[in-house]
């Protein structure tokens, strides 16, 4: 008997894996050509002068702001658009879609007004430790290249929010075919517009912030002409629901204030390593840029397919086979990343000299490098984890772990035992990794304990997403 269940069990198992992988290798291709995007910023960078990597680096900084209140509305849109799609509730699924691309639109304009107003200052404010006549042209790059970013936030957080709306239904694919199109071009504009390459103008660094904007105001007026075609599955419609108004921001906030309070770590982060020298920070940014590229496309595809296998389950008000699936999800993730780790830890010096040949920035580099391929086995498990409760609306948790894991380690660790004990980078090198060992094993309780079913299951009712029912046990 023993036999049998183990055999279906492992029949089930293989199933659930090969639904999370259907689900997730377009995001995963759609995230390999964004990371490549980014990538290929820095190599560009890279070829006019290390302040001009830094200055990337650090504007990047504050461009990911916009990037992270998109992904944190794209969350809620894409927990209720799945629970909403299984639970056969699409007019509520509408609304919520509808209103989430709004609220990502009016949102864009505090950032277009940062752009334009404090984008100086906010470059300069970074390099407070650091001798004025080091960070002049990193301030002069980094200014106008944060500017033009910010100038564009709408049509970032547009294309989050439409491209997580539409994968909630299922359809991981229609997201990958625009972005994937989106990146490329905005690869081929970058180099171009950098070197001035045809008829296109030589703009150097500047060029680089350039291609980015363009490529994502197209992207977004796509994603909205996709969308507003009768042929979607998803409407739009006047927003006019205040309880899936309310839903979306209970969701949305934790997700949003964990993006932002990771940044606002990463200032004085950055502001450390700026500390012990321009080329260790430079090197930071390379080094994480290896895990970025290799390993995280996997990590975030199998996050977003956990997000919608768990979602779609509590939709059709099946508890246990949401609490299995976050579970199959995770050990795929592991497994599948687990593998890479050893690559990126033994090869990390052929991956830095991609980026530079500076012999002082390189020992670093591999430092970072290494770092994150440590980290890159329990960075897997996290993002799933934390993919899987936010299919549950439950985005708090991940909220607090990634608070207590970024103050707590990356930063107090690395400021203790790295400035004030004297042991340099390498501390910095050995948060990295606590930081995530901290979010793992605080997320894992959490999952087990399963009260962010009944989260997700009171939402639905409260929505009337479905009569009120008993949860499967």
């Amino acid at each position: 008997m023993f036999i049998v269940l183990l055999s279906l069990a492992e029949r089930r198992f293989w199933r659930v894996w090969r639904r999370v992988f259907s689900l997730s290798w377009p995001v995963m291709a759609e995230q390999v050509l964004r990371t490549l995007m980014r990538t290929t910023d820095l190599i560009v960078a890279g070829f006019f002068s290390p302040a001009a990597v830094a200055a990337v680096g650090l504007a990047d900084i504050y461009a990911r702001f916009p990037l992270r209140f998109g992904i944190g509305i794209g969350d809620g849109a894409i927990a209720l658009s799945s629970q909403d799609t299984s639970a056969d509730a699409t007019a509520n699924r509408n609304q919520a879609v509808s209103q989430a691309v709004l609220i990502g639109l009016l949102g864009g304009i505090p950032f277009i007004l940062f752009g334009l107003l404090l984008n100086e200052y906010a470059i300069a404010v970074l390099g407070a430790l650091t001798e004025e006549s080091a960070m002049e042209a990193v301030i002069n790059y980094g200014s106008t290249y944060l500017m033009i970013i910010m100038i564009s936030a709408p049509a970032i957080h547009t294309n989050f929010i439409a491209a997580r709306s539409i994968q909630g239904t299922g359809d991981t694919k229609t997201p990958m075919y625009v972005n994937g199109a989106v990146n490329a071009l905005n690869i081929v504009l970058t180099v171009s517009l950098a070197f001035g390459l045809g008829p296109l103008p030589e703009l150097t660094v500047i060029g680089i912030a350039v291609a980015t904007a363009v490529a994502d105001t197209l992207g977004a007026l796509t994603f909205l002409a996709i969308l507003w075609s009768p042929r979607s599955e998803i409407q739009f419609v006047a927003p006019r629901e205040l309880v899936i108004t309310k839903q979306l921001m209970l969701i949305s906030w934790p997700r949003i204030a964990e993006g932002v309070t990771e940044m606002i770590a990463e200032f004085p982060f950055n502001a450390i390593l700026l500390a012990f020298g321009t080329e260790v920070n430079a090197a930071y940014h390379i080094g994480r840029r290896m895990y970025q590229q290799v390993a995280s496309p996997l990590a975030r595809g199998y996050g977003v397919a956990a997000n919608i296998m768990v979602g779609q389950s509590l939709g059709r008000n099946e508890a246990s086979t949401a609490y299995y699936n976050g579970i199959a999800a995770t050990s795929l993730s592991v497994l599948t990343i687990g593998g890479l780790c050893g690559l990126l830890f033994f090869f990390a010096e052929q991956f830095v000299l991609v980026f530079t040949r500076e012999p002082e920035t390189i020992s670093y580099a591999v430092g970072f490098a290494q770092a994150y391929a440590i980290a890159a086995l329990l960075i897997a498990a996290y993002l799933t984890l934390a993919g899987s409760l936010r299919g549950g609306s439950e985005t708090v948790v991940p909220f607090v772990s990634r608070v207590i894991g970024t103050f707590v380690f990356l930063l107090g660790f690395t400021y203790v035992f790295g400035v004030i004990l004297g042991y340099g980078v390498v501390a910095a090198y050995v948060a990295v990794v606590l930081d995530f060992v901290f979010r793992v094993g605080y997320l894992s309780v959490v999952f087990y304990r399963r009260r962010w079913i009944e989260r997700g299951t009171s939402m639905m009712r409260e929505r009337g997403s479905f009569e009120e029912q008993s949860v499967e046990d």
